[in-house]
């Protein structure tokens, strides 16, 4: 079974990812396609980029980079699950995504965006234009969540909609299918 890692982008006090993403999770299990891991850019703590080769050169020297480098050359594919700050992708995420290089490469990535108005749709957008530079392959089909803190309940969980949840459903095949199509260029890579 493919491994699907859920990313928790934001590392912010107070944060609502980790809620979104336990909703989320719950949702992908249910769906059956990937064997799911959870990991929270809060507790792999990475430092404003610290190595002093670059990513494309693999020497890594931080105890920390190799161990995020471990943790992304795992996974067959991603979803961020990531809100918006002042317009654009919040700082935890560009770093994490910008310490490495190859282990991105040929891997289907989703996003659970969430905001206020904007649902973090302009998030979503600016990362694509990330990923797509490190050969990772953006799905059309996401979870767009409009004014997420009303969908908080009193314990702290997200409450999401049966349209959400459907929304879900379908990125999650449709990162199935490109996971598949992707593995022999990433074997090939390796």
């Amino acid at each position: 079974m493919p491994r699907l890692h859920v990313v928790i982008a934001s590392t912010r006090p107070g944060r609502i990812g980790p809620a979104v993403a336990d909703w989320f999770t719950a949702v992908a299990e249910k769906h059956g396609g990937f064997d799911i891991r959870v990991v929270d850019l809060a507790e792999v703590g990475l430092p404003l980029l610290d190595e002093p080769n670059h990513p494309s050169e693999r020497l890594y020297t931080k105890q920390h980079t190799k161990d995020w480098s471990a943790t992304v050359d795992e996974a067959d594919a991603f979803v961020f699950v990531a809100p918006e700050y002042n317009y654009g992708i919040n700082a935890a995420l560009k770093n994490a995504i910008d310490y490495l290089y190859f282990e991105w490469q040929y891997k289907p990535v989703g996003f659970v965006s969430y905001g206020n108005t904007s649902a973090g749709l302009r998030a979503a957008q600016m990362t694509k234009q990330v990923v797509t530079t490190l050969k990772m392959m953006p799905v059309t089909e996401s979870v767009a969540i409009h004014y997420a803190g009303t969908h908080i309940t009193q314990d702290g969980s997200f409450a999401g909609t049966e349209a959400m949840a459907e929304a879900a459903a379908a990125m999650l095949d449709e990162i199935g299918r490109l996971e598949g199509a992707l593995r022999p260029l990433r074997e090939a890579a390796s």
